[in-house]
C-alpha cells in the first residue's frame, strides 16, 4: 500500500514526481490524523514527537533533528495506532459491508487485538564508518493489529471484520519504537521501553475516537505480548538467562525437577508474583545465604517491566509434546 500512488493501474511503474510521494508518505506516519480518547490518557505526553531520547539529557522536541547521541527513537504508541487503523479503514468499510452491517449504525462496540513483539536485530555497528559511537547492538519494538471485532450489545457474540491474513509479514508488522541496547541490557531497556509500558496501560481503561469512513467510531484495544522469544520474556520478567537452574519462564520447575517430571507442569508465575519475589531479592528479609535466597526466589533476579500474558511458553510445550 505504501507506494500505491507510483504503480499505474496496469501494474507498470510509472514515476511520480517526489513531492506526491512525500506527501502520500505523510499520511502513513504517526502524527497525520486527528483522534481523541474518551477518557483522555493519563501519564501520557500531550506531544505526539516524543520520538528521541538523547543518551545524555532526556527528551528533545523533535523527531527529524536528531542528535549524534541519540540512542532510541519512536512514536507516541496512541499516535501509532490510530495511522495502522487509518492505514487499514477501507478494509474495516470492506468487513462491515460483507458482514452485512450498516455502517452509519456501527459507530462503537469496536475492539481491536494487537500483538506485540520485541527482539534484538544483532550487531548493527558500522565496520569502518566515521558515525557516532553507538551501542553495536539494536533492539526494535513492534506491533500487528491482528483482529478487528464488532459487538453490538453484551448477550451477542463479536463480529471479527478484520483479521490479518499474513500476522508474520514484515507488511503487517509495524516499528513503534528502535534502540541502539542490548537486549540484555535491563536497565536501558527499562528506561526507554517505560514510558511506553505506561502509555499500553493508559490505552487499556479509555476508546479511542477516530473517523473512519468518514463516521466517528470509538475502538478498545487488547494487547498481547506474544511476539518474544524466551529471551526477551525472561529479560521483560526480570528472570535469570536461559542457562538458569529454574528453566522455565512460567513455573518454578528446576532443570532437574523437568526431567525427572515430565506430567506435573503447571503454569504458576504471575507478574505479580514475579515483583513479589524482587522486593524479596531485593531486601532479603529473612538475612539468607545467597543460596537460599536464590531458591527462595526461584531465578527472579531483576525487577519485571512488562506484564506479558501468561500464554504456553517453549518449555511447557515441549514437556506437552513429549507426554503426548
Amino acid at each position: 500500500k505504501m507506494y500505491r500512488t507510483v504503480k499505474a493501474t496496469s501494474g507498470r511503474q510509472i514515476f511520480q514526481p517526489l513531492h506526491t510521494l512525500r506527501s502520500a508518505e505523510k499520511e502513513l506516519l504517526p502524527g497525520f490524523h486527528q483522534f481523541e480518547w474518551q477518557p483522555a490518557l493519563k501519564n501520557v505526553s500531550s506531544s505526539w514527537d516524543v520520538g528521541i531520547i538523547d543518551g545524555l539529557s532526556g527528551w528533545t522536541s523533535s523527531v527529524d533533528d536528531v542528535p549524534a547521541e541519540t540512542i532510541g527513537r519512536r512514536f507516541r504508541y496512541d499516535v501509532a495506532l490510530v495511522s495502522a487503523l487509518k492505514d487499514l479503514e477501507e478494509d474495516i468499510m470492506d468487513g462491515l459491508r460483507e458482514r452485512g452491517l450498516d455502517d452509519s449504525t456501527c459507530t462503537s462496540g469496536f475492539t481491536v487485538v494487537v500483538k506485540e513483539s520485541c527482539d534484538g536485530m544483532g550487531d548493527v555497528s558500522e565496520k569502518h564508518g566515521s558515525g557516532p559511537a553507538v551501542p553495536e547492538k539494536a533492539v526494535r519494538f513492534s506491533f500487528t493489529i491482528m483482529s478487528i471485532n464488532i459487538r453490538f450489545d453484551e448477550e451477542e457474540d463479536a463480529v471479527t471484520i478484520f483479521q490479518e491474513q499474513k500476522p508474520n509479514s514484515e507488511l503487517s508488522c509495524r516499528p513503534l519504537c528502535l534502540m541502539f541496547v542490548d537486549e540484555s541490557d535491563h536497565e536501558t531497556l527499562t528506561g526507554i521501553l517505560g514510558p511506553v509500558v505506561a502509555e499500553r496501560k493508559a490505552m487499556l481503561e479509555s476508546r479511542l475516537i477516530l473517523t473512519i469512513g468518514g463516521m466517528q467510531r470509538s475502538f478498545r484495544f487488547f494487547f498481547r505480548g506474544t511476539g518474544y522469544d524466551e529471551k526477551m520474556v525472561r529479560e521483560l520478567e526480570g528472570l535469570e538467562a536461559s542457562g538458569s537452574t529454574y528453566v522455565c519462564t512460567l513455573c518454578d520447575s528446576t532443570r532437574a525437577g523437568a526431567s525427572q517430571n515430565m506430567v506435573l507442569h503447571s503454569i504458576t508465575r504471575s507478574h505479580s508474583e514475579n515483583l513479589e519475589r524482587y522486593e524479596i531479592w531485593r531486601t532479603n528479609p529473612f538475612s539468607e545465604s545467597a543460596d537460599e535466597l536464590r531458591d527462595r526466589v526461584k531465578g527472579v533476579s531483576a525487577k519485571p517491566f512488562m506484564e506479558t500474558q501468561p500464554t504456553l511458553d517453549a518449555l511447557h510445550c515441549d514437556i506437552g509434546n513429549a507426554t503426548e
